[in-house]
């Protein structure tokens, strides 16, 4: 008969005892898969206190003669959200053993399953042995072996073992995993924390690939354990083949050291090594990397301009011994849970070894060096920082193109953000404050046909920018949206330029007809009167579809922009000038506070958005930009020329449009464009198409920019680029890209790649190649990457596998 809770009568209370006790012995044993690791105590104690015990089974037999209790057919026990199923259940309190058999199971409380015919332990948990085990740890790790046995309380030895990270085949639940490893013993240490191998076959896909005779890895539940790490393999034509070797240091729960040795046939030893820490309130790394290269001349380049433009990475000529290394560290902290101090800094002893020896988070060809404070409270926000950016290059300095020597220092940048929560006259109020100092130490100047542009002063400058925005809106009966909206700026500007510059600029002003103006001090200002009129319709269709078409206009009152036409105002921050839809409805289209939008200027234009009931959808934004009144910003030269060409340098704007679609099965593509205001003729266009789905995904992109002479870009740019990705099978995909240069007929970049990916292994075979647009020279990389789940990784670096997908 079966027994939901047992009586409460002494009989009863003796066998609840029995099998509390039965039940954390097989507990107990259960410490193996995942929680090893844990003293064997620390089961004992998992149980909560108070905690009532159900047992239930077919039949219940006292023995008070042999002192036996055991509970037969269907038994389940369930203490302290742990749970014991078997077809039975003895315990002796003479030997304190517990035996449970048929079909047992164990489901510990952390979700640690173990299944096994027949479990025999003692009840201090120490030894014991179980036949024909499985387990399943709570990070779906599995171990199956015909026995195994447990000393001391901490050692297990599973024989004649096995070992995987994959997840048996539902449907062919005897089918062979991906990997796993066959061992004749595999030794448990749960002191070491440690899982040993002897005489060992790795299997791939169920045949034979390696036979180990013995090799060690960490205790899949423990995340930090000192040892070698997977080794990896890299390729580079100046560096040629390396094998990569780390070593890891768990020294204390919170910090730890990796030490990285790389073998490069060409240029010999790299060594690594990396020191991470950890706070209750953030972290840091330190990072340092060097080596004597072998062979500095593998980098010269004849075919650069100048012919030894690429002699950066070496040194001198000949020089054998050409030391090059790095010093890195990131850290971020919080004060308190809304104030943030960080940093990531860069140095080197030349500006691209980090990149060429591609040393982790610092082989960016443009890293950000900074040091930051931010801080966000409801609706303020405030941010200062310190940055400097290291373009790693291969061109010397003395090259024209070189980028690298005339980054500036940011010392400091300034944002502060503001709305108040109450409404001010009815409406919105939102503060902004930017400032900004810069210090460069070589002027960046450029010379094109038929001007020049000075993008970067030689000296120092600094600015304070306040900004202070107020709009409302309001719904007439008829659905129109009316907002106005008013505005002020103010900038305070120093600048201290060396003579360089100056004669740089005078230069630049005789070229374009100007008188330069370069002054050490000023202060501007920028008042605006907007309105804002919308009138979105809504109507459907008899298929069922509906739309929404916006009729907008914008019109904003406001002064001529100051101290511009002189070349007075350095631009910093506003060199970046792209016109097209998503800006056409922009108060100030200016990409930063360096340059301020004068003049009086309505935008006019629609958009639409349409749904429909097969799940597709469309969107649509087209307009035009009217210079109504004073000067046009945008017609007026500045220091980089950021106006010419954008299509708002003449009263009436290029036209400016956007067309979208997107369905439900995975298919999208857009089309935007920008058209000369009288021919309509193309002046700028893209076009995107996407599809993602099974088997196979596919994309496509189309750029195209007219000529901008006063950019320095004389002719039309065309460029195509493809990419797709097919399945060949469940987990099987092949898939590739290419770029296209339709100008200079040449592939500027173009790779393959073969991968396999499942719950327990992911592979990656990749080739892709890179021109060179000026002397079409060819960088070729291999890369590959093979992950097996609990074990680790071997091969190439993500970053490498990643540039092509």
């Amino acid at each position: 008969m079966r027994e939901a809770f047992l009586p409460s009568n002494r009989q009863a209370g003796l066998a609840r005892l029995y099998a509390a006790t039965a039940l954390a012995c097989v507990l107990a044993y259960a410490v193996p898969a995942p929680a090893l690791a844990q003293e064997v105590g620390d089961m004992a104690t998992s149980v909560p206190s108070g905690s009532q015990m159900l047992l239930a089974a077919d039949t219940l037999v006292y023995n008070n003669d042999n002192q036996t209790v055991t509970a037969v057919g269907g038994v389940q026990i369930d203490y302290g959200g742990n749970r014991l199923v078997a077809q039975r259940v003895e315990y002796n309190r003479n030997t304190k053993r517990m035996v449970a058999s048929g079909n047992v199971e164990v489901i510990n409380s952390d979700g640690t399953k173990i299944n096994s015919e027949h479990i025999d332990i003692t009840d201090d948990f120490a030894d014991g042995f179980v036949n024909a085990l499985r387990v399943e740890t709570i990070d779906k790790a599995y171990f199956a072996a015909e026995s195994a046995e447990r000393m001391g309380g901490v050692l297990t030895t599973f024989h004649n073992g096995v070992y995987t990270a994959c997840e048996p085949c539902e449907d062919k639940p005897d089918k062979a995993p991906t990997w796993r490893v066959k061992a004749r013993k595999i030794i448990w240490n749960g002191e070491k924390k440690t899982v040993r191998f002897e005489n060992a076959n790795f299997e791939f896909f169920g045949f034979p690939l390696a036979y180990l005779p013995a090799f060690e890895i960490a205790d899949p539940t423990v995340k930090r354990k000192s040892g070698f790490l997977i080794p990896g393999v890299v390729f580079n034509d100046d560096l040629g083949v390396g094998v990569k070797v780390p070593y890891y240091f768990a020294l204390s729960p919170t910090y730890d050291l990796t030490v990285t040795g790389t073998g490069y046939t060409k240029q010999g030893f790299l060594g690594e090594a990396e020191w991470r820490q950890r706070f209750n309130n953030g972290q840091y790394s330190l990072k340092i990397a060097g080596i004597h290269q072998q062979d500095p001349d593998a980098f010269l380049d004849t075919t650069a301009f100048p012919p030894n433009g690429n002699n950066v990475n070496s040194g001198a000529a000949g020089d054998p011994n050409k030391f090059r290394g790095m010093m890195g560290t990131q850290g971020q902290f919080a004060i308190n849970s809304r104030w943030n101090f960080g940093w990531d800094v860069l140095l080197q002893t030349d500006k691209n070894f980090s990149n060429t020896y591609d040393i982790a988070k610092y082989n960016a060809s443009v890293h950000q060096s900074s040091v930051y404070l931010t801080g966000l409270n409801g609706r303020n926000y405030f941010d200062v920082r310190a940055m400097h950016f290291d373009v790693q290059e291969d061109a010397l300095d003395s090259n024209p193109y070189a980028r690298s020597g005339q980054q500036p220092w940011v010392l400091p940048s300034l944002d502060y953000a503001y709305i108040p929560d109450a409404s001010v006259a009815g409406g919105q109020l939102s503060l902004n404050v930017n400032a900004r100092v810069i210090s460069r130490d070589d002027l960046d100047k450029t010379f094109f046909t038929p001007t020049q542009r000075v993008p970067g002063i030689e000296g120092e400058s600094g600015r304070l920018t306040a900004e202070a925005e107020w709009k409302r809106s309001f719904v007439t009966d008829d659905g129109l949206v009316l907002t106005p909206l008013l505005a002020l700026q103010g900038d305070v500007d120093y600048l201290k330029a060396s003579s360089a510059s100056l004669d740089a600029v005078n230069n630049m002003a005789t070229n374009l007809g100007q008188q330069a103006d370069m002054r050490s001090s000023f202060a501007r200002y920028m008042a605006t009167a907007g309105l804002e009129m919308r009138w979105p319709v809504l109507f459907s269709m008899a298929s069922g579809s509906s739309h929404v078409i916006e009729p907008m206009a914008q019109v904003f009152m406001r002064p001529n922009e100051q101290y511009v036409g002189g070349l007075a105002v350095p631009n910093e921050d506003a060199q970046s000038m792209v016109f097209d839809a998503t800006t056409l409805f922009e108060r100030d289209k200016f990409s930063g506070y360096d340059r301020v939008e004068g003049g009086s200027r309505a935008n006019v234009g629609f958009r639409y958005s349409g749904s429909y009931n097969n799940g597709w959808g469309t969107n649509a934004i087209f307009g035009q930009s009217y210079q109504i009144g004073g000067e046009n910003s945008f017609a007026t030269p500045d220091l980089v020329n950021v106006g010419a060409n954008s299509g708002l340098d003449t009263t009436k704007s290029d036209y400016v449009g956007l067309f979208g679609i997107n369905s439900p099965n995975g298919f999208a593509a857009s089309v935007s464009g920008r058209f000369d205001e009288q021919s309509f003729e193309i002046r700028r266009a893209e076009v995107k198409a996407a599809y993602s789905g099974l088997p196979v995904s596919l994309s496509a992109k189309y750029a195209f920019i007219q000529a901008q002479p006063l950019y320095g870009f004389a002719t039309d740019r065309h460029e195509v680029t493809l990419g797709a990705s097919t399945h060949l099978a469940e987990n099987w995909r092949v898939f590739g890209t290419g770029t296209y240069d339709l100008q200079q007929s040449l592939l500027v970049r173009d790779g393959v790649g073969f991968a396999y990916n499942d719950s327990c292994f992911t592979y990656l075979m990749t080739y892709s190649q890179s021109r060179d647009l000026n002397t079409r020279e060819v960088s070729q990389t291999i890369g590959f990457n093979l992950s097996f789940r609990t074990l680790g990784d071997f091969g190439s670096s993500s970053n490498a596998i990643d540039s092509i997908q």
